[in-house]
Protein backbone atom coordinates (compact mmCIF):
# COMPACT_ATOMS: atom_id res chain seq x y z
CA UNK A 1 0.00 0.00 0.00
CA UNK A 2 1.66 3.29 -0.71
CA UNK A 3 1.66 6.40 1.68
CA UNK A 4 -0.88 8.01 -0.42
CA UNK A 5 -3.19 5.21 -0.19
CA UNK A 6 -2.38 4.60 3.68
CA UNK A 7 -3.29 8.41 4.13
CA UNK A 8 -6.50 8.26 2.15
CA UNK A 9 -8.05 4.89 4.12
CA UNK A 10 -6.78 7.18 7.05
CA UNK A 11 -9.34 9.67 6.44
CA UNK A 12 -11.67 7.73 5.67
CA UNK A 13 -11.86 6.20 9.28
CA UNK A 14 -12.53 9.28 10.79
CA UNK A 15 -16.37 10.54 12.06
CA UNK A 16 -17.61 13.77 12.30
CA UNK A 17 -16.95 14.72 15.98
CA UNK A 18 -20.51 16.37 16.17
CA UNK A 19 -23.08 13.46 14.76
CA UNK A 20 -20.75 10.63 14.22
CA UNK A 21 -21.61 10.45 10.58
CA UNK A 22 -18.89 9.20 7.77
CA UNK A 23 -16.86 12.28 6.38
CA UNK A 24 -16.16 12.54 2.45
CA UNK A 25 -12.45 14.14 1.37
CA UNK A 26 -12.40 17.42 -0.58
CA UNK A 27 -8.93 16.98 -2.70
CA UNK A 28 -9.52 20.42 -3.97
CA UNK A 29 -9.95 22.64 -0.29
CA UNK A 30 -7.79 19.97 1.51
CA UNK A 31 -10.97 19.05 3.80
CA UNK A 32 -13.27 16.70 5.50
CA UNK A 33 -16.70 17.36 4.72
CA UNK A 34 -19.37 15.95 7.15
CA UNK A 35 -23.18 16.69 5.15
CA UNK A 36 -24.97 15.32 8.09
CA UNK A 37 -23.42 18.22 10.41
CA UNK A 38 -23.21 20.83 7.08
CA UNK A 39 -19.39 21.25 7.96
CA UNK A 40 -16.06 21.08 6.37
CA UNK A 41 -13.29 20.18 8.53
CA UNK A 42 -9.50 21.89 7.57
CA UNK A 43 -6.26 19.35 6.56
CA UNK A 44 -3.61 21.93 7.77
CA UNK A 45 -0.07 20.63 7.23
CA UNK A 46 -1.65 17.28 6.51
CA UNK A 47 -3.50 16.78 10.07
CA UNK A 48 -7.18 16.68 10.20
CA UNK A 49 -8.63 19.29 12.59
CA UNK A 50 -11.21 17.42 13.84
CA UNK A 51 -12.98 20.60 16.30
CA UNK A 52 -16.14 21.82 15.31
CA UNK A 53 -15.02 25.28 16.33
CA UNK A 54 -12.57 25.30 13.50
CA UNK A 55 -15.01 23.81 10.78
CA UNK A 56 -16.36 25.66 8.05
CA UNK A 57 -20.10 25.99 7.81
CA UNK A 58 -21.28 24.26 4.07
CA UNK A 59 -23.92 27.07 2.33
Amino acid sequence: MSEAEHDRKMLEALVCPQTRAPLSFDAERMELVSKAAHLAYPIRNGIPVMLVDEARPLE
